[in-house]
């Protein structure tokens, strides 16, 4: 299991959408931006695939597929 923590999603684009309720810029809730340095590395691995996957369908781009060897 890993410990050190992922670097957080924000790209510095923080504005909460009224409508979503999201994150323009990471695809974040407020409580998962407040929550993020609690998260063992494990739920913050979790939540970054979960914010490709908002953004893909927020965007209707589809989401990059992994590179080989990589969780």
């Amino acid at each position: 299991m890993k410990t050190e923590p992922l670097p957080s999603p924000c790209i510095s684009i923080c504005q909460i959408d009224p409508a979503s309720g999201l994150c323009v810029g990471c695809y974040r809730t407020r409580s998962e931006i407040a929550s993020w340095r609690s998260l063992t590395w494990d739920e913050q691995k979790a939540l970054i695939h979960t914010l490709h996957d908002r953004q893909s369908e927020t965007t209707g781009r589809s989401r990059r597929s992994r590179r080989r060897g990589r969780a």
